[in-house]
């Protein structure tokens, strides 16, 4: 019976009636022609340039302008969510947003003209692109009905875990099984306790417990993840769910009441189930690359231009303590990994364990009038920009804190290494909200994490230009 759900790979009976799989030994991958292993949206924009180029030849000779219309038409397609990966694709459901970019296009072309940039005659120009406009309907209506072929025969369906063996997951199963025009082949249930009385009874075989999700989907290469209702409270399906931060996996979300949950346009849908699809973490993204650019750039021009302040806070520091500028301490930075980080010394500790140990020196009596203005200024974490062209921090991210701290916060407050799974900042979102020095521990972390889910480009220049402007007003801490 187990052999039947198992949909390739070797199954056989394990302990508590589990029907365990031996691992794949392939990436399936692997086994699609070589011209369906690009993500989706590649495909997608590959027939909208076909179809937007083709008109152009039609219409010959081109125009410079209509690199415009191009750049327009494209962008608004991302905006409208025309490229995002999505379960099922409908001409019906698209139709109206393509419609309205064609349009986007024309009104582009007529506000060009108006401002004497016209290159062709206006029947011409509306003309080519109601022509542009009929062509991607008709190439994309293609392409969708080839990417169901596709998925009905094999040839495009992802290998997918369900998390929860309850009424919804087996629900959720069955439904991929029956529909394989969906993408998903659900190769196995994820649960610790499942609610039937016979592993046998599930539409596809039980691989094991939420701590075993991790190895479940590297060594069975699982691309997707649906979270259903299962035995585990949603809290600590957290850290499960965390751990397929690293892994190129797709998570898919029931939501709490489905039943009257409205279904947006930004949603998954299987056959009238409601599915919430996660954001990518931020570090799988190609915009977290322009972030370590940006690092890179700013941190090595931070180092030029401020180079004469940081001569001046050089010697201050000199003058007041003596020997031993630069004040080094491990802290703890990506995925919990000890590092040294540079700061001007604001005083001299009594010894190393002092300086590991001691939580906040802000009222210390040893502190100098020069350590006490580096600190309310942060002038004294300049020398972090080094750490940051390094690659051991980056400008913006939760604040590294020293070992001895971080064993004592981890086991006491709630999702605290959680925040080590970007790199360690300059400054960050905790920092620019009051919360620094002696300040809560779980609100900080909070913070941190809440940075990390809801990561952009954009968020990140917010933080630094309210950092600058706590620093110009010396409201460190």
């Amino acid at each position: 019976m187990a052999s039947a759900h198992t949909s390739g790979p070797l199954a056989h009976e394990g302990p508590e009636g589990r029907v365990l799989l031996e691992p794949r030994m392939f990436d399936p991958q692997a086994l699609r022609p070589w011209v369906l292993r690009a993500p989706t949206a590649f495909y997608l924009l590959l027939v909208d340039l076909v179809a937007f180029l083709g008109v152009g030849l039609v219409f010959w000779p081109p125009e410079p302008m209509g690199a415009v219309l191009l750049a327009v038409l494209l962008i608004s397609f991302w905006i409208f969510g025309l490229y995002r990966p999505r379960l099922s694709r409908s001409l019906l459901d698209d139709a109206p947003y393509v419609i309205a970019v064609g349009v986007a296009c024309l009104t582009t072309e007529l506000a060009l003209s108006a401002l004497g940039v016209q290159w062709r005659s206006r029947p011409e120009g509306a003309l080519q692109l109601v022509c542009v406009t009929g062509s991607l309907l008709v190439l994309r209506g293609l392409a969708y009905s080839a990417a169901r072929w596709a998925r009905r025969h094999g040839r495009l369906r992802h290998a997918t875990l369900v998390i929860g063996a309850g009424e919804v997951g087996l629900r959720i199963a069955r439904t991929l099984r029956q529909h394989p025009e969906l993408g998903l082949n659900p190769v196995g249930f994820v649960d610790t306790r499942p609610r039937v009385e016979r592993p046998e009874e599930l539409p596809a075989p039980l691989l094991g417990g939420y701590e075993e999700l991790a190895w479940l989907i590297e060594d069975f290469a699982v691309e997707t993840v649906v979270v259903a209702f299962g035995s585990r409270r949603e809290a600590d399906l957290v850290e499960v769910l965390r751990t397929c931060d690293r892994l190129e996996v797709e998570i898919l979300l029931v939501p709490r009441l489905f039943e009257v949950h409205t279904t947006t346009r930004d949603m998954d849908q299987v056959r009238g189930t409601p599915l919430i699809r996660v954001r990518r973490a931020a570090f799988r993204t190609f915009a977290w690359k322009i972030k370590r650019l940006v690092d890179v750039v700013l941190s090595a021009t931070a180092l030029l231009l401020l180079s004469p302040v940081m001569a001046v806070c050089a010697l201050a520091v000199r003058h007041e303590g003596g020997p031993g500028i630069i004040f080094r301490q491990v802290r703890v930075g990506l995925d919990g990994q000890p590092f040294e980080v540079l700061k001007f010394r604001s005083l001299k500790p009594v010894d190393d364990s002092e300086s590991a140990t001691n939580w906040n020196i802000k009222h210390d009596d040893r502190l100098g009038p020069v350590g006490r203005f580096l600190r309310r200024s942060s002038l004294d974490e300049l020398p972090q920009l080094w750490n940051i062209l390094r690659g051991d921090m980056s400008i913006v991210g939760p604040r590294p804190e020293r070992p001895h701290f971080v064993d004592q916060f981890t086991p006491r407050v709630p999702r605290y290494m959680a925040r080590h799974r970007v790199p360690a900042g300059l400054t960050g979102w905790a920092q620019v909200n009051g919360l620094r020095g002696d300040t809560s521990i779980e609100e900080r972390a909070s913070f941190d994490n809440f940075y990390i889910e809801n990561w952009s480009l954009w968020g990140d220049f917010k933080i630094m230009v309210r950092t600058v402007t706590q620093v110009v007003g010396a409201r460190g801490g």
